[in-house]
């Protein structure tokens, strides 16, 4: 599912104008970012969760050229999916 698909569906089942539920999923989503940009962990339960996590600097390699490159130090959200989550997508699958 991706953004829109996202939005669509809020809007059908809430019975919203898209430009309403967009407003909506664009609300939660820069909430996120937001908090993510002052390092603070994002929970939602049942679902999961959103940590920054610092990378180190390393060399890589661009996969045109092959030639190594210097890549910087980063930091990067990280998700981890809840248990309850993970236990109904997996549902049936056994």
């Amino acid at each position: 599912m991706n953004k829109s698909e996202l939005i669509e569906e809020l809007s059908m089942r809430m019975a919203l104008h898209p430009k309403k539920a967009e407003a909506m999923v664009n609300t939660i989503l820069n909430s996120m970012v937001n908090a993510m940009k002052e390092n603070r962990r994002v929970e939602i339960r049942g679902f999961g969760s959103f940590v920054m996590r610092d990378y180190k600097p390393y060399i890589g390699r661009n996969p045109k050229s092959g030639e190594k490159i210097q890549v910087k130090e980063k930091t990067l959200p990280f998700f981890k999916s809840g248990k309850d989550m993970r236990d109904r997508v997996n549902e049936g699958r056994r």
